[in-house]
């Protein structure tokens, strides 16, 4: 037993960051250190509580909320979530400490605390409403900091992933309010519980309706092409702590929400959709890929990257079966650690040549030897070297694919060479050729290297030994399957 096992340890990791913000408006950002510290603190010692009264969640809580509604505060933690809640307090710390010497708003950091409450909230919710308002939450606070922080047309991308965070959201509360008053109707019990729902009889002209507004209102947060027009703005515009957030952590909230919401709300139609699915993510991989290749501006040709990256994991939901969903679940946490690394080298570069253009970039290596090691070494982790994190799930979601449909597993191997192309295009006009820019640049401080060096490290361990990994992700993907199976998705 640990000292978490008598407090409700997953409402402290909803609550402490907005006490945080509101600590850093009195205080000053001072207050987000400790608040990363204590955030992280109560993440990390979790897993030691692993016995519970509910199955299958390693810890669950519930409290009233909005009870005459049916809603409540109910939360849930299993091997899927705690991998997405480590990945958040993880990339938040990142996050403070890259914005730190740039940023002296306290307002900044708090609207960052606050996002990040939201983002946990998506990942451990399990009643419909609190989801919800979880999802609105954590994505305001990072359109603000757009808007206020951003680059030149931060009110243009801002507005842009407004309208699109919008769209999604709407079509996301249509189809929770249809499932509300369904189940309500025909039970008498008017609950947003998620266990409860998935009991709900949907008419089937009805279900394909509600489950499309779900699709499109995750698949915009991942993005998929062609869902995808809000990213290259945003990202591009973005501080770099948004932009490491927007792609780290938020773009797993769309996968995470097909997963456990979609999926269990309408497992028959859910069935239907991955073919569907399949093809979007074989074009995202594709039209990514490619697009990150023609790119100039480094953050722009990271940004396509990751939408090439997100649909390889989307490729092994679709292929929905024990070793592609493995490897997808694991690649959530794999493309967060490295991309998010990518755009925090993007900003240390940028800071020290005061441009982004791969033609006015080069010779970095010779100048910075150690920052040149480290955008190579997180370079090839991006590529898909053996021996480094996303080697690991890629090869799993491209097994499953190929046992799934082989040609998607063939079509997927396109994107791996593809990926070689555009990712030694970057490294090549980044740290090789003549040396541009300003004629002395600082190498890597400790601060750097104390933000960056924890990334590497999680790069190698989930490279060299995912097992233990694999294991804490064996029994939520088992129980997915297991459940399609006894309501009819399955043959």
């Amino acid at each position: 037993m640990n000292g978490l096992t008598n407090i409700p340890a997953l409402s402290v990791l909803l609550i402490l960051p907005i006490i945080g913000a509101l600590a850093c408006m009195v205080w000053g950002r001072r207050a987000s250190v400790i608040t990363v510290l204590l955030e992280t603190t109560v993440a990390l010692l979790l897993p030691f509580r692993v016995e519970t009264t509910v199955f299958p969640w390693l810890r669950f809580e519930d409290w009233g909320w909005i009870e005459r509604y049916g809603a409540r505060l109910s939360l849930g933690l299993d091997g899927l979530s705690l991998l997405l809640v480590w990945l958040t307090v993880i990339l938040l710390a990142v996050a403070v400490g890259l914005s730190w010497p740039r940023y002296r708003q306290s307002g900044f950091y708090a609207l960052l605390l606050i996002s990040c409450s939201g983002i946990l909230g998506v990942f451990l919710a399990q009643d419909l409403l609190l989801f919800y308002v979880c999802w609105e939450i954590m994505l305001l606070p990072l359109i603000l900091c757009i808007a206020l922080w951003g680059g030149a047309k931060r009110v243009e991308a801002a507005f842009k992933l407004l309208l699109f965070t919008l769209a999604g959201s709407l079509l996301m509360l249509l189809a929770f309010l249809g499932l509300f008053l369904l189940h309500g109707r025909q039970t008498g019990d008017y609950s947003f519980a998620l266990q409860a729902l998935g009991t709900t009889v949907i008419p089937a002209d009805l279900a394909p309706w509600l489950f499309g507004c779900l699709a499109l209102a995750f698949l915009v947060k991942v993005p998929v092409v062609p869902l995808h027009g809000w990213l290259p703005d945003a990202y591009q515009e973005a501080p770099a702590a948004v932009t490491l957030l927007l792609s780290g952590v938020l773009a797993k909230a769309g996968i995470f929400g097909l997963v456990r919401v979609a999926m269990p709300l309408f497992p028959e139609t859910w069935t239907s959709f991955l073919p569907v699915l399949g093809g979007v993510a074989l074009v995202s991989i594709g039209y990514g890929g490619w697009l990150a290749f023609v790119q100039t501006d480094l953050k722009r040709l990271v940004a396509y990257v990751s939408v090439a990256h997100l649909g390889f994991i989307a490729l092994g939901v679709a292929a929905f079966n024990v070793i592609a969903l493995q490897g997808a679940m694991l690649q959530l946490f794999n493309h967060g650690i490295t991309t998010a690394a990518l755009f925090a080298l993007v900003a240390l570069v940028e800071r020290r040549t005061g441009n982004r253009q791969l033609h006015e970039l080069g010779g970095l290596w010779s100048r910075t030897p150690q920052l040149g090691a480290l955008v190579l070494f997180f370079s090839l982790a991006a590529l898909g070297l053996p021996g480094l994190n996303i080697f690991t799930g890629e090869i799993l979601i491209l097994l499953g694919a190929f046992g799934a449909h082989p040609w998607w597993g063939a079509a997927g191997m396109l994107g791996v060479l593809l990926a070689a192309c555009y990712t030694l295009r970057m490294v090549q006009g980044v740290l090789w050729g003549s040396p541009r820019g300003p004629e002395f640049m600082k190498d890597i401080t400790r601060t750097e290297a104390l933000i960056l060096g924890p990334l590497a490290g999680l790069v190698l361990w989930f490279g060299l030994y995912p097992l233990p990994f694999l294991k804490l992700l064996r029994g939520p993907v088992e129980q997915l399957l297991a459940y399609l199976v006894t309501t009819g998705g399955l043959p």
